[in-house]
């Protein structure tokens, strides 16, 4: 009942905490012979790494990955998975326990401190413990081992609004993703943001922002009827990161004010003899199952609660009183749930994967 494994097949436990010595994860159900390496994971970990420019936390961590157990050399010299559990630990180098000390008896609004009181009568109070974002390293680092399980598979995902201020979709380059710090892929609304967030972030405040997951590649098929479906699980995965209050696939809530012929992806033959689908309203998923189209997942993120502003709270007493949170925070924490919620994409598509190839062949 601790709930810190998510998957079927492909299974990922957690563990660590935000300012304890590592943390790390432990995936298991990985098919053997995949060429995988400590650099193939940091390559994922190190976008989402903190203090890579003023736009995030200036916690410097190098968040440098250790493959413990699951691999060896084979006999071409390839390091490649063993097909039993892969251990990977990320140390934390850089924890600074001390800024949290004034506040380690008082709830701060927005975080998970009263709730985790509630739960277990005991909490982390030096950067939320279980509940930072600092956990979501360890899903980054198995989301790198799930990219690898399903042949063809590209997940990636991009920053399309901050605040109140969406992207312009007809600018949408892909190649811009990996050319600003924000994940953006609209080169202007990018250069906007810069100067936004610098505003957000002097003034010692926080904003959230929606993240666009796009998975291609991904064949027909994958997911289950009622109780397994893909957009549901996806929808679970995504929500269960850090901060993330909202979730749609495809068009989602703009769907309620669709037609019913404006809806309807209509089919037709391609030219390769495949159906080819002229519109994607339903995200790549009917009725819980893959079309072969692209799947499409976007996630809403909360401000980040960690402000300089005073706010209203109480403590373990009690007794009301008020709060501001010093320390190093992200000013928009969305940023760095780009390549987090590409990993919960991929790791579940991994399992359906397995999963399907289990049921048909």
């Amino acid at each position: 009942m601790s709930h810190n494994t998510f998957g079927h097949l492909f299974r990922v436990t957690t563990f660590g905490e935000s300012h304890g010595v590592a943390l790390g994860c432990v995936v298991d159900g990985c098919p053997p012979r995949i060429p995988l390496t400590a650099e193939d994971i940091q390559a994922d970990l190190d976008r989402r790494r903190p203090g890579t420019s003023r736009f995030t936390t200036q916690r410097r961590e190098p968040d440098a990955v250790k493959i413990l157990s699951g691999v060896m050399v084979d006999d071409d010299g390839v390091q490649v998975t063993t097909g039993t559990p892969i251990a990977l630990m990320i140390e934390n180098t850089d924890q600074r326990s001390k800024d949290y000390s004034d506040i380690k008896d008082k709830f701060r609004p927005g975080h998970a401190d009263f709730t985790y009181e509630a739960k277990y009568g005991i909490r982390d109070y030096r950067g939320g413990g279980r509940s930072s974002a600092r956990e979501t390293a360890a899903r980054v680092a198995a989301g790198a081992i799930a990219r690898k399980v399903v042949p063809g598979l590209t997940v990636r995902g991009a920053l399309v609004q901050m605040g109140p201020h969406a992207i312009d979709r007809d600018n949408w380059d892909w190649e811009q993703v990996g050319a600003n710090p924000f994940f953006c892929p609209d080169a202007d609304k990018a250069a906007f943001y810069a100067t936004y967030l610098d505003g957000i972030r002097k003034s010692g405040s926080s904003i959230g922002a929606v993240i666009e997951i796009v998975a291609e590649g991904v064949p027909a098929g994958l997911g289950a009827p009622i109780y397994g479906k893909l957009d549901a699980e996806i929808a679970s995965a995504l929500m269960g990161i850090n901060a993330v209050k909202g979730v749609e696939i495809g068009s989602g809530f703009a769907s309620a004010a669709l037609t019913g012929e404006e809806n309807a992806d209509e089919i037709r033959m391609g030219n390769d003899g495949a159906p080819l689908f002229l519109s994607n309203h339903a995200g790549g998923i009917l009725g819980g199952i893959s079309t072969g189209q692209a799947v499409v997942a976007r996630f809403a993120v909360k401000p980040t609660s960690s402000i300089l502003t005073p706010r209203l709270t109480i403590d373990k007493t009690g007794g009301e009183t008020d709060i501001l949170t010093k320390g190093r925070h992200d000013p928009c924490v969305g940023i760095r749930a780009v390549p987090v919620g590409e990993a919960m994409v991929a790791c579940v598509i991994a399992d359906h994967y397995l999963r399907n190839r289990g049921q048909n062949g």
